[in-house]
């Protein structure tokens, strides 16, 4: 299968896939949508995308703050941000701006109704009146203005579910008018701003760690095998399987988004790994004296099940992903799964023709390394046999605090999680959360009861009366939108615009304002309402608090809803993306562990049939378990949170650990079939493996580390987490494994005589 012939046929074969791929131009695409990673085929997610075709989507806006030191109530300052919002409300994709720069109020007097401009800067007396009466005013007050008047907001909703290319144009639109304009100090946050900002990270990070990762391969290859060929052809190989993965993904028309960041790093230390243990057993067929010819075949024979199981295993661990309901992780792993086997492809296709056609410099290995070897690796299996109560009772001490660690564990997550909070744009949402009320969209739908014919009959208003109350003590909201608001506000037109008489009316002052409802229904900048006024939406804003508390809060508006609010007038309903973003943090964590247990369901079928022993199989899933359960006392350590970008790495990490103990039981089984002890077998297997094992660990471990320097949350996590399961896996491998195979002495035995 080896021979000189094939291999080169094969050889040829890759460079027919290369071209065949350069032929069809893959064109690279970056992207970020946020709303990939919410549960697909969920509920909530169905009710929201028919709550936004009557009403609208919920985050299509741009918050723009203008501000000045000494105050926004200067007649100069105000003309300059009129011109501003004049010209924002020119750009393609503004639909509309909501600022008080132009907000109307109405006042209802014996003539009928007539609206005057909450903000008039054209003399000094009437800005005087305009600040006095926004002065704490509750619907605009930390709203549209900041409780200190050193800001305006204005708030610009853009184009319904605008495209990503256009979100980008008027993003950029944006900043070119405020960065010409007079206003020096300002400040932006939303959806077409975050996304944007993603995709320009992405493309940087994308970069980088392709870039660094090879560097790094470079350099380990070099201190491993010191000769030309042994950086170049690994490097070769691995940039193949790297390049076919990246154009199949992009032929298939996945764009790359923020977890593709990963994707180069984890193929390329992957296949590195599985190019190290052929390497490294080529070379110790040579010095025992084969030829080149005999040396290759010998070694992938050897090794051709070995690998394919680690990586079918990495596949299955990362194909397990698709058990999750949010598209992009399903999409992440499966596509990271095909480019593991793509990577396995590369390698026995590239590199027996390589070896074929370029012959070692020298292949003697230094005496001082190799006696270091073998006195690590004597003193190591010596130690673990000599200590073997010490062992398991470590690891089992170490396992039962984890698991308790683990219970601790919550789950929490951020509108901007995969951010440092230390980051500027995370910096400029919190801005907005601190000045005005928050800038995370808070939506409920609110519908008539089965006793009223309307939301705005009196008895229903008294029921969302209560429910504002709610909502703006617990969710420490900002101002609420909803059609209660318009009525306070037909309440206080009736009054002279008294502020004080913004509140819940009497029912003699709600009779009177029944004429002008229809009028004042035609002007509000937001879809309050149904036109057959059954159905309607409470909005509002909120600082991101995280899921966790989130979840607590919205534990408590359910409960609310249950026991204080009379359904017979109104049904509430907790919905919009915030919503949904909160749940699939919780959702995603849950159906993690799901998948998780299907990766070590699969693996302990495939140790099963290989070795042919349900205690075998167990055997080989224990140690690459322990490393998990010490992950969540790392993570419960260091105070990090299950959530969407902690959770798959559990998967992750095992299909990768999951590979030394098959390397290991692998060649501990050849040496048993050739009818050695168990003891001798376990020696010989130490010896042969465990210098590869090793030196496959601190490639994985140091390719991950890598990631540790990216500004991503699920990046940088991955690269932490994942990198000390990878020294929590080897410890196993190494010390726990040979003990436990010790005890199952017996059942080789059974099987050999059977």
């Amino acid at each position: 299968m080896f021979d000189k012939k094939s291999s080169l046929y094969g050889f040829g074969l890759a460079g027919l896939i290369s071209l065949i791929l350069i032929f069809l131009q893959p064109k690279v695409v970056f992207d970020y949508d946020f709303e990939q990673f919410f549960p697909q085929n969920d509920e909530d997610l169905i009710f929201y995308q028919n709550f936004r075709e009557t009403f609208e989507n919920d985050n299509d806006y741009l918050l723009i703050a203008l501000g000045r030191e000494e105050g926004v109530f200067d007649s100069a300052f105000l003309a300059e941000a009129m011109t501003v919002q004049n010209q924002f409300e020119e750009l393609e994709f503004s639909e509309e701006i909501v600022s008080l720069l132009t907000l109307e109020e109405p006042i209802i007097n014996a003539f009928g109704i007539r609206y005057t401009r909450i903000l008039n800067w054209d003399s000094e007396d009437k800005l005087a009146r305009s600040k006095e009466k926004l002065n704490d005013h509750p619907q605009y007050s930390e709203n549209l203005i900041s409780k200190d008047h050193k800001f305006l907001l204005l708030m610009l909703k853009n184009q319904q579910m605008i495209s990503k290319e256009d979100g980008d144009q008027l993003n950029q639109e944006v900043k070119n008018i405020l960065s010409k304009s007079n206003i020096s100090e300002y400040y932006t946050a939303g959806k077409i701003k975050a996304q944007g900002e993603f995709v320009d990270l992405l493309q940087e990070e994308f970069a980088f760690f392709l870039s660094i990762s090879i560097v790094l391969i470079l350099v380990l290859l070099y201190l491993i095998f010191r000769t030309w060929w042994g950086v170049v052809l690994p490097l070769v190989v691995l940039l193949f399987g790297i390049g076919w993965t990246i154009a199949i993904i992009l032929l298939t028309g996945k764009a790359l988004d923020v977890m593709s960041v990963m994707q180069p790093t984890i193929l390329l230390v992957i296949g590195l790994s599985a190019m190290v243990h052929y390497l490294t057993l080529y070379l110790q067929k040579l010095r025992q004296g084969l030829s080149k010819n005999e040396a290759i075949q010998k070694t992938f024979k050897s090794l051709f099940l070995a690998v394919f199981l680690t990586c079918l295993t990495t596949a299955l661990g990362f194909s397990t992903l698709y058990f999750t309901s949010a598209v992009s992780l399903k999409l992440f792993g499966i596509y990271t799964a095909l480019g593991v086997m793509i990577m396995f492809l590369a390698v026995i296709l590239i590199t027996p023709g390589l070896l074929y056609l370029f012959s070692p410099l020298r292949v003697v290995e230094s005496k001082g390394f190799k006696e270091f070897w073998q006195r690590a690796l004597r003193g190591s299996l010596l130690w673990t046999l000599s200590h073997k109560a010490l062992i398991v009772a470590g690891f089992g001490v170490i396992s039962i605090l984890s698991i308790i660690a683990a219970t601790d564990l919550k789950i929490n997550g951020y509108l901007l999680d995969n951010l440092p909070r230390e980051h500027e744009l995370v910096q400029e949402f919190e801005f907005f959360d601190q000045e005005f009320g928050g800038s995370k969209p808070l939506e409920i739908f609110i519908q008539a009861g089965d006793s009223a014919e309307s939301l705005l009959e009196l008895d229903v208003l008294r029921e969302l009366d209560k429910l504002e109350q709610f909502v703006q003590e617990k969710y420490q909201a900002g101002a609420v939108i909803s059609p209660l608001s318009l009525v306070k506000i037909l309440n206080q037109a009736q009054n002279a615009g008294n502020i004080k008489a913004f509140a819940f009316p009497s029912q003699g002052q709600f009779q009177r304002m029944q004429p002008y409802i229809n009028q004042a229904l035609e002007q509000p900048d937001y879809q309050l309402i149904s036109s057959d006024r059954k159905q309607g939406r409470m909005s509002s804003r909120t600082a991101d608090i995280g899921s966790l508390k989130s979840d607590a809060i919205n534990k408590e508006f359910f409960e609310f809803i249950e026991t204080e609010i009379n359904p017979d007038f109104l049904e509430v309903r907790l919905t919009g993306t915030s919503n949904l973003i909160d749940k699939s943090h919780r959702t995603i964590s849950q159906q993690m562990a799901k998948g998780l247990g299907v990766a070590i369901i699969l693996v302990g079928l495939i140790a099963g049939f290989l070795f042919r022993s349900w205690r075998i199989s167990f055997m080989i899933l224990l140690p690459n378990l322990i490393p998990l359960l010490w992950m969540c006392g790392v993570m419960w350590l260091l105070d990090i949170d299950l959530k969407l970008t902690t959770a798959v790495i559990f998967t992750v990490a095992f299909g990768i650990a999951v590979d030394d103990s098959i390397h290991f039981m692998t060649k501990l089984q050849s040496e048993l079939k050739l009818g050695k002890s168990m003891l001798y077998a376990i020696k010989r297997t130490y010896f042969e493996t465990g210098k590869a094992i090793i030196l496959t660990t601190i490639i994985l471990v140091s390719g991950f580390a890598i990631l540790t320097l990216s500004d991503f949350g699920v990046t940088f996590y991955s690269g932490l987490l994942i990198s000390l399961a990878l020294v929590f896996a080897v410890l196993a491998d190494l010390m726990l494994l040979p003990v436990l195979l010790l005890s199952m002495q017996k059942v080789w035995k059974e099987k050999r005589k059977g």
